[in-house]
């Protein structure tokens, strides 16, 4: 049987690809999505996909989590929205599932006001720093503690 998450991406990475490689690598949001499809596939697993600029739209993505019985967790990486909204935390905390915060980069070795993340207070695990493979192994990591 079809394992389901939903999978949110916050601003900006619309534009992974051509906005800063150095740091957040050369493979659009596109690429990554195929790529994570492609790890996932021996394990059945079926990512619905979102992203958006506007905080509004990812608090309503959210919040129509809540009323759904069909996922298995969901997977978020808010990205500069991680250190400032306080409405996409408190959607977050309506989430009954597992939320797995992802950042392509090591937060930590960032900027100082990096260094906080306020929507992680929601999340039952945080996986930052790996690029692309944050997201499948986000999933991953669902598949096995939810066996």
């Amino acid at each position: 049987m079809k394992k389901n998450f939903f999978v949110i991406n916050g601003p900006n990475l619309n534009m992974l690809g051509e906005r800063e490689p150095e740091l957040y690598g050369e493979d659009s949001l596109e690429q990554i999505i195929d790529y994570t499809t492609q790890r996932l596939l021996p394990h059945d697993v079926n990512c619905e996909w979102f992203q958006s600029n506007v905080e509004g739209e990812l608090v309503s993505h959210i919040q129509s989590i809540v009323q759904r019985n069909d996922l298995e967790a969901l997977i978020i990486n808010p990205a500069a929205y991680s250190h400032t909204s306080v409405a996409i935390l408190d959607a977050l905390l309506m989430v009954k599932i597992p939320i797995v915060e992802v950042h392509l980069t090591n937060t930590c070795q960032r900027d100082h006001f990096r260094q906080r993340k306020l929507t992680a207070r929601a999340a039952v695990s945080i996986i930052e720093g790996l690029g692309r493979d944050s997201y499948w192994i986000a999933i991953y990591s669902q598949l096995i503690l939810g066996s």
